[in-house]
């Protein structure tokens, strides 16, 4: 083959190398790019599945809460009438007890 020709092959060898290597970099660069932009898309995803967890967390323990507020309030209303009906059933005796410390005291007084 004359010299020329070898030469020719190889600028062209050369240049197609060249056109392969600047498509494989064009390449690299827009799969470095998707890759970025997935990765912002699973963060941004994950924040919102963070916040929703977080939410879900917040809102079952105020249910909790008030449930538990809620048996606390019920169970000091019960004590309260059990005290009640304790006081009520004892009032004839706490009526004669006061008398009868009354009339010991106007007759130490006599």
């Amino acid at each position: 083959m004359p010299r020329p020709e070898v030469l020719d092959r190889i600028k062209e060898a050369e240049q197609e190398a060249d056109d392969i290597v600047a498509e494989a970099e064009e390449e690299r660069e827009e799969t470095i790019a998707q890759a970025r932009e997935e990765a912002d898309e699973i963060r941004e995803q994950a924040r919102e599945d963070a916040e929703a967890e977080a939410q879900e967390r917040l809102e079952d323990a105020r249910e909790e809460i008030e449930a538990e507020r809620e048996d606390l309030i019920e169970e000091g209303e019960n004590a309260r009438e059990d005290l009640e009906q304790q006081a009520e059933g004892r009032e004839t005796e706490v009526v004669d007890y006061v008398t009868d410390l009354f009339e010991e005291a106007v007759h130490a007084q006599t």
